[in-house]
């Protein structure tokens, strides 16, 4: 019988899963995630930063906002069109799933929403899934991403409701679950995780999971992103996250959330062939890779889609296709 699909779970549940030997946790996520996902199967993704730099957001990681020191520059919201070539040419690279982000702080009804909406529409008709992560959004919003055809919408909850004023403090834990909440009014599935080693403690890392897996229904997408240091950034100093601590957080959001997809997403080019092999059996079915070897910014790395395709070969796994419906690849 298949591991129950639960949104109870204890937050001493979920803590007691991060005391459990790795070994034997991974085991059992790996176990879960058989149940629920092909193993041999994971999807390539990528982010394009559609509007660069100038959020008004105090985000303690974030090499895009205006309150923090970084090299990055502010850019105006791209074209549809130059959006649509970079769509091209990631789907010829094996690429199923494209991210579009912009720095902002909400979504405003104006000409550059319209234009967001018709790349929304450019890439759904290339037969990509398409997610969209603009900041806070309305319930009327979300309904007309969905109705241009959006397929996923990230907005992570960072890290635990008790550490994150620590992090951010020009919006509030609420507001990210409010979005989420605008968000099940319509189809569009919900891609929500966070980030560790921002100085978190384990609780906060428990914590963060728990909100996640208390969530009727779950996301349908986790991202388990290892804090990228950027100079000029208040965490720029902040200790190394060791391959362990990674590992054991993917296998315990496998765990609590059987059908969701655990993505491992920045700090990936941080870990050797044998570390993401282990984080792939922990229960991780997804990577972000890239064209340019940059996640969103330059500020944060990224493995390039050639030695993505060489890893997944020698590991003996195959990318996913779209999810979409009707989406062909």
């Amino acid at each position: 019988m298949a591991t129950p699909i639960r949104t109870d779970w204890t937050r001493a549940e979920v803590r007691a899963l991060f005391d459990e030997p790795l070994m034997d946790l991974v085991y059992r996520a790996a176990t879960v995630h058989r149940e629920y996902h092909r193993a041999d199967e994971v999807q390539v993704c990528q982010l394009v930063s559609i509007k660069t730099g100038g959020c008004p957001e105090d985000c303690g990681y974030c090499s895009q906002s205006a309150h923090n020191d970084s090299d990055v520059k502010p850019e105006p919201l791209m074209a549809a069109d130059e959006v649509l070539r970079i769509a091209r040419r990631a789907k010829n690279n094996g690429v199923t799933r494209l991210c579009m982000g912009a720095a902002w702080r909400e979504v405003k009804d104006n000409a550059q929403f319209d234009r967001v909406l018709d790349m929304v529409r450019g890439v759904n008709d290339l037969g990509l899934e398409v997610c969209c992560t603009l900041g806070m959004l309305s319930a009327d919003q979300a309904q007309r991403l969905a109705d241009a055809g959006l397929y996923a919408y990230n907005h992570n909850v960072d890290t635990s409701a008790e550490y994150y004023d620590t992090i951010i403090t020009t919006r509030t834990y609420q507001d990210r679950l409010d979005t989420i909440a605008n968000l099940r009014t319509t189809d569009v599935t919900v891609c929500s995780g966070g980030i560790i080693g921002m100085g978190e403690a384990l609780d906060d890392r428990a914590s963060m999971l728990h909100t996640l897996a208390t969530l009727d229904p779950h996301p349908e997408s986790v991202p388990i992103n290892v804090l990228s240091k950027v100079p000029g950034t208040p965490l720029a100093d902040a200790p190394d996250v060791p391959i362990t601590d990674t590992v054991r957080m993917i296998a315990v959001a496998r765990i609590l959330m059987p059908t969701s997809t655990v993505r491992l997403s920045a700090g990936r080019h941080l870990m050797g062939v044998a570390d993401q092999a282990l984080c792939f059996m922990a229960g991780a079915s997804s990577i972000f890779s890239s064209e340019r070897n940059i996640m969103l910014t330059d500020a944060v790395p990224c493995a390039d889609h050639a030695s993505d395709r060489a890893l997944l070969a020698s590991l003996g796994l195959r990318p996913r296709e779209p999810q979409a419906q009707g989406a062909t690849v």
